[in-house]
């Protein structure tokens, strides 16, 4: 994901795919923990996707003179999360997805 891909993107979306990426990241980093990640860069590549996704809201909050997260605030209300693009390890899905929701929710 590169930075002109996301200046496309509606507010909503960036904020979505901002949730979506975070659902992932916590789903690899407990896969990392239980040994179960093959290629590790995966979480190098999802934290900087947050960071470039969070450095665009943050611009588009400053353009529109919203406070900080703001956008987040309002969109987050409407985000489903997309199992199937969790990444998550077949068979333990159902345990890693219960806890990726609660945390998930706790932010």
């Amino acid at each position: 994901m590169n930075y002109t891909e996301i200046a496309d993107y509606s507010d909503e979306k960036l904020i979505h795919t901002e949730l979506q990426l975070e659902r992932n990241l916590i789903a690899a980093r407990f896969r990392h923990y239980t040994s179960q990640l093959e290629d590790h860069s995966v979480l190098k590549k999802l934290r900087r996707d947050i960071a470039r996704l969070q450095t665009a809201v943050r611009e588009r909050e400053r353009d529109q003179d919203l406070p900080k997260n703001s956008l987040r605030g309002i969109h987050s209300a409407t985000f489903e999360p997309d199992a199937g693009d969790a990444g998550m390890v077949e068979g333990a899905s159902g345990f890693l997805k219960g806890i990726v929701d609660k945390v998930s929710s706790k932010e």
